[in-house]
């Protein structure tokens, strides 16, 4: 079976205040003729469809769109939802857009029950795990903890529960929308981190044939059969490097025998998307930037520029835009030492997480000593009661804005 792996489309989400849409709308052009020219049997969307839980009319209007042409080319799709989802709006009229073969999956109390896809190798069962936020579904699923390996430990138990009743031979797929472990993150990415931890490890889906997984905007590979398909639109200047892509994958029938590790037959390639503008970040004095002809190349792009002038140059903004139109990002980081004390704050709490931050402040205001583990314990057990709080709330809110 011929199966594409996306997630992560991010419908109605801008890049620096320009709209994507029509770059996502190309997406999906791309999307179905890929479907139609490679002989796709399945399409797996492994969460994040929308940027927010109410996304705008237009990116509703996307996506159905997307639905109606999927469907009319007859090839099954199955969906999960994502952090940035509302799992209940995505999955309104899932029971009667089934009947057009396409799979919504958004209620954890779900996660066990597959979509049966078949091929001449026999049934393939494809399991949806929309994410699954801890604090709102460690009572239903019976955890035994509110972090996200205990959780998305929980829901692969059902799910072998219920491979196990199926007839041998039986292969199996998930889609899972989560951060594991070995997994290299972005800044587009929103936070999902509990207990002063955010991934899961890939051991978790030991056993599945393919792991379909969202949430990090990057393609990347963590094992043979456990792969991020990525976003297929780069949404912050972080992914400059990244190669927007798809994976195609066939999955051929079940290998036993003698030195066979078991599982089904895989190979995967890439399928590069469109790029509506190339990005580009540059860095470098105000004055550097505007005469280099290295950066001829660059006129085009989107571009983040870093100046790192002593002093703020007078309009660097309209300078800048005079040789790079389409520059969207400008960053101040003057060329200092790291222990001068006008050095940015910012740049001194880049890539920490918010633990981290905390500690340091104790430490700061302590002269230096920072939280013993007792302490440290009261941290975590406060950021992760702040975050638990939010969601909650946003839940509550979208539950009385349905009613």
């Amino acid at each position: 079976m011929r199966i594409l792996h996306t997630s992560d489309w991010h419908l109605g989400r801008s890049f620096h205040r320009v709209s994507m849409l029509d770059a996502q709308r190309r997406f999906i052009d791309h999307l179905v003729a890929t479907v139609r020219e490679r002989r796709v049997d399945a399409v797996l969307v492994a969460g994040d469809v929308y940027d927010r839980a109410v996304p705008p009319l237009a990116a509703v209007e996307l996506f159905d769109d997307a639905l109606h042409r999927l469907a009319g080319l007859g090839v099954p799709t199955v969906m999960i939802s994502g952090n940035h989802d509302s799992a209940r709006r995505l999955g309104v009229g899932a029971g009667l857009i089934e009947r057009a073969g396409v799979h919504l999956r958004t209620d954890p109390a779900g996660c066990a029950d597959p979509v049966v896809l078949t091929d001449e190798h026999g049934d393939i069962a494809c399991y949806g795990l929309p994410y699954l936020e801890p604090a709102l579904v460690r009572d239903e699923l019976a955890a035994p903890k509110a972090n996200h390996t205990a959780v998305l430990g929980a829901a692969m138990e059902r799910v072998r529960a219920d491979l196990a009743t199926r007839p041998s031979g039986t292969r199996s797929v998930v889609l899972a929308h989560a951060f594991v472990t070995g997994g290299t993150a972005s800044d587009s990415e929103r936070d999902i981190t509990v207990g002063g931890v955010s991934a899961v490890p890939a051991e978790l889906f030991d056993g599945v044939d393919y792991v379909a997984l969202g949430h990090l905007h990057g393609c990347q590979r963590i094992a043979d059969r456990v792969r991020y398909s990525g976003s297929p639109l780069a949404y912050s200047f972080s992914e400059t490097d990244h190669r927007k892509s798809m994976w195609l994958v066939d999955l051929g029938p079940v290998v036993r025998g003698p030195g066979a590790e078991g599982g089904a037959e895989l190979s995967a390639e890439r399928i590069d998307c469109p790029v509506p503008r190339p990005l580009a970040r540059i860095r470098g004095p105000l004055e550097e930037l505007l005469g280099d002809p290295a950066l001829d190349r660059h006129e085009d792009a989107y571009v983040e520029a870093t100046l790192t002038d002593a002093h703020r140059p007078h309009e660097p903004m309209a300078r800048l835009t005079k040789r790079f139109p389409h520059v969207l990002s400008l960053v101040f980081e003057p060329d200092r030492a790291p222990e001068d004390p006008l050095a940015s704050y910012a740049r001194r709490l880049r890539g920490r997480t918010d633990q981290q931050i905390a500690e340091d402040f104790v430490a700061h205001v302590r002269a230096g000593r920072g939280p013993d583990a007792v302490e440290r314990g009261v941290l975590t057990d406060a950021l992760d009661a702040v975050r638990a709080a939010e969601t909650e709330h946003a839940a509550n809110a979208e539950n009385g804005a349905a009613r």
